[in-house]
């Protein structure tokens, strides 16, 4: 069974940083793309960026130069480290394996002053 747990959200101020973090389970990690998406209170999901198995990064524009994703086939972990943290980054953050394959739980990331 796929299990996926994203983990490192909570509150920050606005221009600061978070690090989340996914562990997953009950598949080969190293063989899957991996990605994140956000959901924002009242909107629909939004995709955040993915990495392949070869490593190779995509990023959405809204978050391009200030996010970073990146994997740890060893330790069966997907990152996400957020810089510069906007308050329309505010959502809950959910990692995903594959292009549609299943999701965590999700990780409340909330930026506010």
């Amino acid at each position: 069974e796929v299990q996926l747990v994203e983990s490192g959200g909570g509150l920050v101020q606005p221009g600061g940083s978070l690090r989340l973090s996914c562990a997953a389970s009950g598949f080969t990690f190293s063989r899957y793309d991996m990605r994140w998406v956000r959901q924002a209170p009242g909107k629909g999901l939004e995709w955040v960026a993915d990495i392949n198995v070869g490593g190779s990064r995509s990023y959405a524009n809204a978050v391009k130069g200030r996010f970073t994703i990146s994997r740890d086939n060893a330790k069966n972990t997907l990152y996400l480290q957020m810089n510069n943290l906007k308050s329309e980054d505010t959502a809950v953050y959910y990692c995903a394996q594959g292009t549609t394959g299943p999701s965590g739980q999700g990780t409340q990331v909330t930026v506010s002053s």
